[in-house]
């Protein structure tokens, strides 16, 4: 009896291990789900210094792909919340920060409480070790600084967030620096200041970026901070009616070589780089790159104004939207591709980077903000709107449009590598890789972006007066360049040579920094935005929430009269030669339009850049004009351009 009864036991014995294997297979799958649940693609948690202890306050940023009802809280060793911030920002990417100005030694915490999700999943915490002595600050290596970590959603989301907390204020808030250095050193505004612990931001380094080197400083600063891989490319500026191509790559695990050979006129011309020029000549010339001094924080100074400055110029933000061998990739029109940090590469040179997203209201449209640097160094805040942001569709001019920076990866043999195209579209981390920017006419790009600002169809009037309020802060950013040509003329006697042809808009020296060709053509075009808007209106009555039992040719009638009186109480003042202040309104500028095509030559008196009719009283304190040689060809070969409201292709 004894076999059989074995026989019959281990069926059963079988039989219950096998449900019980299954039961844990099924739990733990279950906890993994809920886990997953629980794990938010794009979660972040940003705490700085990146050795915190009690002499330095405490930051922290927690960035979110999703928006979340929630509260950020951190707590102290003694388990009290020190603070807390229920005030999440508007994204994508959307994020908390909260600061601790004096922290005590001991174990932090910072606490995501969300409002909304399953009990198990409601508090997402990091913990924080505060030193009681102050840790050795960071160290460097054989790279120009040392990867510590890797490109991904998380830490673009947190690149995007803190991008919007550098140039955060109220969207009626005009924000101008005279460099990008007093925005970075603003330990209110910077969430990484200091954040290695080497006092790096308090050597009040000379950064002053152009448009062009603006996107590359930004994205080097934070990568240089958080230990990110990063590299930029030497690129064409594109002519004989091709787009800029990039020909090569350097980044910080494969720095450029010291003695280089490049063609003439692909560099950049900056007049306190190591070379000038503007020269279209294929000629090639060998200059050499001074060595990266010893010491991390040196070594990055070193790199940001040497190296990526003298190394980048607009022509990178061009390339052709299809080409892989770039520093940037064009995105798709929607809300979530065009986040913080994203850059418009306009058709004609200029570059701006988005810092905020503004969702729309039922008082107000909503807005994109966006930073660019200019010529002279300063670094501005302006609205995406058509008279900032210009769009073609030209081949010779390359592939204008809103871009992603391309993302770099350490390969195991710790060499980097840019993602291709493809790969960006595969990759669940990015996936935004389109060409849709590249197949659409110019009034359909417009059109979108109003659909992306505003989804919901805009009050008429109010629409119209933001795209006022758009122009008057272009007419400002104007005042400020025409000043800065005003004070420069002051204290200098001689005449600045005028370049010749499409170079007016892209040299170097006084002319680049003082001259306003490109400013100006920009406004010009602003200015028949705004004239126009009640066209626009007309034309496409169904974006509009348009008032009942009015046609859409009544309505322009009333806009164009609301538009008169708008423009006719925005008042700005500028200075006159003498010091003295002259105040124009807005309607004023638009009776002039046609003399400010000529308004640009930095050898023209202040009232002459305004526009001011010759003999009239504004007039009288004008004492210098530009030479009429150089009056004369603007009139004959340039003024076409300003008429037209084109800017010339190269050779």
């Amino acid at each position: 009896m004894l076999p059989v009864r074995q026989s019959s036991v281990r069926p059963a014995v079988t039989s219950f291990l096998i449900a019980l294997t299954l039961v844990a297979f099924l739990r733990q799958q279950a906890s993994a789900e809920e886990a997953a649940a629980c794990d938010e693609f794009g979660l972040a948690f940003l705490s700085s210094p990146i050795s915190p202890w009690k002499g330095a306050p405490l930051r922290v940023i927690v960035a979110a792909e999703k928006p979340l009802a929630g509260e950020l809280a951190l707590i102290g060793p003694s388990g009290k919340v020190i603070a807390q911030s229920s005030d999440m920002q508007v994204g994508p990417p959307y994020f908390w920060t909260a600061e601790v100005a004096s922290p005590e030694a001991g174990a932090w915490q910072a606490k995501l409480i969300r409002q909304e999700a399953a009990a198990n999943c409601r508090d997402v915490t990091h913990d924080i070790a505060v030193a009681a002595k102050r840790p050795r600050g960071a160290s460097g290596g054989k790279n120009v600084w040392p990867i510590r970590d890797a490109w991904d959603r998380s830490t673009e989301n947190l690149y995007s967030a803190w991008i919007q907390k550098l140039f955060d204020a109220p969207v009626e808030e005009e924000l101008s620096w005279k460099a990008m250095g007093e925005v970075l050193h603003d330990d209110q505004r910077n969430m990484l200041f200091n954040h290695l612990g080497l006092n790096e931001d308090q050597t009040r380094a000379r950064i002053r970026p152009d448009c062009a080197d603006l996107p590359y400083f930004l994205r080097a600063y934070f990568a240089f901070k958080m230990g990110l891989p990063f590299g930029y490319a030497q690129c064409t500026r594109g002519d004989g009616g091709r787009p800029p191509r990039c020909t090569k790559w350097w980044n910080i695990a494969d720095e450029q070589p010291s003695s280089v050979v490049v063609t003439q006129g692909s560099r950049k011309a900056r007049s306190n780089g190591l070379f000038g020029g503007g020269s279209a000549s294929a000629s090639q010339v060998r200059y050499t790159v001074p060595q990266r001094p010893k010491g991390l924080v040196p070594g990055f100074q070193h790199y940001l104004v040497r190296s990526i400055a003298d190394g980048v110029h607009s022509g990178n933000g061009r390339t052709a939207a299809d080409d892989d061998n770039t520093d940037f990739y064009p995105v798709p029109l929607t809300r979530d591709a065009l986040r913080p940090g994203t850059i418009y590469a306009d058709p004609y040179g200029h570059i701006l980077m988005l810092v905020k997203r503004v969702p729309q209201t039922d008082d107000s449209a909503g807005v994109f903000l966006a930073v660019d640097g200019q010529p002279d160094g300063t670094v501005a805040r302006k609205r995406f709107w058509r008279g900032n942001f210009l769009f073609a569709q030209d081949p010779a001019l390359g592939g204008p449009g809103f871009k992603r920076i391309r993302p770099i990866e350490r390969r195991s043999n710790g060499t980097l590598r840019r993602l291709t195209n493809a790969e960006i579209k595969e990759n669940p981390d990015y996936g935004d890789f389109s060409l849709q920017q590249s197949t659409i006419d110019v009034e359909t790009f417009y059109d979108r972006m109003d659909d992306v600002m505003s989804p919901a169809p805009l009050d008429p009037v109010k629409a119209m007066t933001a795209a006022v309020t758009a122009l008057e802060e272009q007419v400002n950013a104007r005042v400020n360049s025409v000043e800065n040509g005003r004070e420069f003329l002051a204290g200098n006697r001689g005449t600045v040579a005028m370049p010749n042809g499409p170079s007016i808009f892209e040299t170097s020296g006084p002319w680049e920094n003082f001259a306003t060709p490109s400013r100006d053509l920009r406004l010009l075009i602003a200015m028949d935005v705004v004239r126009k808007y009640p066209e626009r209106v007309a034309r496409r009555p169904d974006r509009y929430a348009m008032p009942p039992g009015k046609t859409p040719e009544e309505v322009k009638a009333e806009l164009e009269e609301t538009l008169l009186t708008e423009l006719s109480k925005r008042k700005f003042s500028y200075k006159r030669s003498d010091g003295s202040s002259w105040t124009l309104s807005l309607d004023d500028l638009l009776v002039r339009i046609n003399d400010l095509e000529m308004a640009y030559n930095i050898n023209d008196c202040a009232e002459m850049r305004w526009g001011a009719l010759e003999g009239s009283e504004e007039a009288k304190t004008c004492k210098r004009r530009a030479p009429a040689s150089q009056r004369r060809i603007m009139a004959t070969d340039y003024r076409p351009w300003f008429d037209e409201r084109r800017r010339p292709p190269r050779g």
